[in-house]
C-alpha cells in the first residue's frame, strides 16, 4: 500500500524490451536505501525491485502492465515519480493507494494561474461512478483532489511544491497519466453491483 505522497523522482537510465516484458533502469536517489524484491510505486504502478548497483535500480514491467499504463512511453532522460510502501505506524498524508492503476487518462490542457497550475484530464466514461467532486484520484502516483467533474474529464490544481517535485512539467497536451480511482469507491461501487 502507498499513499500517493512522492517521495522522490527517478531518471530512467536505460529500457530494454524482454519478450514481452520492460526492462527499466532508473537512476534515484533512494536506490542505496532500496532492496531486492521490495514494492516500489513508480508513477504509482507498483513494481518489484530486481537489482541495484551503485545509484540505479531495476524493475520489470509485464505485458499486462504496459497495456494498461503509461510505462511503456518511458525513454531516457524521463523522469519517474517514486514512492516506497507506506509505514502503518505513520501518518497517512494523502489517501489509501494500492499501486493498481485502473488505466490511463489524457492530458487536454495545462493552465498557468499564477503561482499555481490547473490540469485538465480526459478518463473512461467506465469509471465516470468511481470520479467524484473533491474525492481523491492518485495521477501518476500522486494523491490529488479532484474537481469540475464531468462523465469523462476532471480537472486537479498543482501547487508549486508538487509542481517542483513531481513530473508534474512532463505532463502536457497530449500526455497519458496513469490513473488509479480510490479503492473505497471501487468497494462502494462492487457492492451495489452485486446486489443489482
Amino acid at each position: 500500500m502507498f499513499t500517493g505522497i512522492i517521495e522522490t523522482l527517478a531518471e530512467v537510465v536505460a529500457t530494454q524490451k524482454d519478450g514481452g516484458n520492460l526492462v527499466i533502469t532508473m537512476r534515484s536517489p533512494l536506490a542505496s536505501e532500496l532492496k531486492i524484491d521490495q514494492s516500489v510505486a513508480h508513477n504509482g504502478v507498483c513494481l518489484t525491485v530486481t537489482n541495484i548497483q551503485d545509484d540505479t535500480f531495476q524493475t520489470v514491467a509485464i505485458a499486462e502492465t504496459l497495456q494498461k499504463t503509461n510505462l511503456g512511453q518511458l525513454i531516457p532522460t524521463h523522469y519517474v515519480n517514486i514512492e516506497r510502501a507506506m509505514v502503518f505506524n505513520g501518518r497517512i498524508d494523502g489517501h489509501l493507494v494500492q499501486g493498481h492503476v485502473d488505466g490511463v487518462g489524457e492530458c487536454l490542457s495545462v493552465t498557468e494561474q499564477d503561482g499555481s497550475w490547473v490540469y485538465r484530464f480526459r478518463f473512461p466514461e467506465e469509471f465516470a461512478a468511481l470520479v467524484v467532486e473533491k474525492g481523491s484520484i492518485c495521477l501518476n502516483g500522486i494523491s490529488l483532489t479532484i474537481f469540475d467533474v464531468t462523465k469523462q474529464e476532471f480537472s486537479v490544481a498543482i501547487i508549486p511544491y508538487t509542481y517542483e517535485h513531481t513530473n508534474m512539467p512532463q505532463v502536457v497536451p497530449g500526455s497519458l497519466v496513469n490513473l488509479e480511482f480510490d479503492i473505497l469507491g471501487k468497494y462502494v461501487a462492487r457492492q451495489l453491483a452485486v446486489r443489482s
